[in-house]
């Protein structure tokens, strides 16, 4: 399987992503699993102290969709002007990409791509939508969990001791720390308490 950063220099953002991009992988509850932020180091300092995330029209499109847009073809109110701040920074054209499947209805991949002398060709938007759709599935766990697995899971993230769950199941006490075992070592996790909070961040649980 190629790296994360094998696969960003094929894709060269930075060539066509002329005035900078954010990229986001697999954002869960919390943050996301991977991101590379490219844009000018002044406008992150802006958008960071103003708190323009929850203003930003082109966040507002990727969370409410799933493909991939220009930033001029939004429609979301910008209240607080923050493309037309932007666009004094240099990132005057952009286009936004979203990310989500149905075997991880809890995580979204993203990427928000800016110019500053054109906009965004068709071609160039589909080519950005693949990659982003390839990182995301690239960051996924190599073995997903079985449905036992999952469940232990769940039970063990509800508050149940083992033996609790061993009886809920109907199985062996030793046999539920067997399905502990197995989902640990998928996720890589060396706790259980890790292995809980990485289903939940793939949306298993």
């Amino acid at each position: 399987m190629k790296t994360i950063d094998s696969l960003l220099v094929t894709y060269d953002f930075d060539g066509l992503a002329t005035a900078g991009y954010h990229l986001a992988l697999r954002v869960g509850f919390a943050f996301p699993e991977y991101q590379r932020n490219s844009l000018p180091q002044d406008w992150v300092d802006i958008y960071t102290k103003n708190g323009l995330m929850i203003f930003d029209p082109v966040i507002h499109w990727i969370y409410d969709n799933s493909g991939h847009t220009r930033w001029s073809a939004i429609s979301n109110r910008d209240e607080r002007n923050v493309l037309t701040s932007a666009a004094s920074f240099g990132m005057r054209y952009g286009a936004a990409i979203s990310v989500m499947h149905h075997d991880a209805p809890g995580l979204r991949s993203f990427g928000s791509f800016a110019r500053s002398d054109r906009e965004f060709k068709d071609q160039e938007l589909e080519f950005l939508s693949r990659a982003v759709d390839e990182l995301h599935h690239a960051l996924a766990p190599e073995r997903a969990l079985t449905k036992a697995e999952i469940d232990a899971l769940e039970m063990l993230s509800s508050g149940l001791m083992l033996k609790e769950i061993a009886y809920r199941l109907g199985i062996s006490e030793s046999a539920v720390k067997l399905r502990l075992t197995n989902a640990r070592s998928k996720l890589g996790a060396r706790t259980n308490t890790q292995a809980v909070g990485q289903a939940k961040a793939y949306g298993w649980i």
